[in-house]
């Protein structure tokens, strides 16, 4: 038996087991993402690799492969495995690429990319996910090349260009810092709206020229700027 300990604001201590039957609900997902339209492999066995009940309380431990979304503290939540999945479909994720993810919370997401062999620079605005998460992704041997404390909107310029953005939660409009950030040829996936949000894939296609794409509704924790 493994016992993981975090600390974050106090010690905190529980048990960590990623057991067969953990790997059985896992397989049991990937199917119902499958029947959803996930059809993308790499996304699918990255999710049937990556125990999603270890980013979530462990009250929440025999929901964790439930297709829902969690609270996962700071008024934020775990994205339901579907969008997930949607979402790192819509990035067409090829191994080594130098992605750009805003809104790390629990780290799922990142595990998951982290899983399809990317190279993945993570912004958190939120202080107390981001020391939970940059405490908890190591000790699972989930290495992102970047985790940081900052302000999503404004990106990670130093680090720029990026083959592809993912944006995870919802912004009333498309950062232009995020668009500058952008390889030409890359894309980016951000869900945009108040209330519910429509996810957009964007393509550059030039310094200046950029392809926008719509792939329905879905509803995300709002994107906030100047909150670091």
């Amino acid at each position: 038996m493994d016992i993981l300990c975090i600390f974050v604001i106090q010690p905190i201590c529980r048990q960590v087991k990623d057991t067969v039957k953990h790997q059985g609900l896992r397989n049991q997902l990937v199917q119902i993402l499958e029947q959803k339209g996930i059809y993308d492999q790499e996304v699918l066995n990255a999710i049937k690799l990556i125990p999603r009940h270890l980013f979530l309380d462990s009250s929440f431990e025999n929901f964790a492969y439930q297709d829902k979304a969690f609270p996962i503290g700071a008024g934020q939540t775990i994205s339901q495995p579907y969008t997930v999945a949607f979402q790192s479909q819509l990035l067409q994720v090829k191994k080594y690429q130098k992605i750009l993810e805003i809104g790390t919370g629990s780290g799922y997401q990142t595990a998951v990319l982290v899983a399809m062999g990317a190279s993945v620079y993570s912004v958190e605005r939120q202080q107390e996910l981001y020391r939970k998460t940059s405490q908890l992704l190591p000790l699972l041997a989930i290495r992102p090349k970047l985790l940081t404390y900052a302000d999503g909107y404004k990106g990670l310029a130093s680090y720029a260009p990026f083959d592809s953005i993912l944006v995870t939660a919802g912004a009333p409009d498309i950062p232009n810092d995020l668009l500058g950030q952008l390889k030409i040829g890359g894309r980016m996936i951000i869900p945009i709206g108040e209330q519910d949000q429509t996810m957009v894939e964007i393509v550059r296609k030039s310094e200046t020229e950029f392809e926008r794409f719509e792939h329905g509704q879905f509803k995300f924790v709002p994107m906030l700027k100047n909150k670091v």
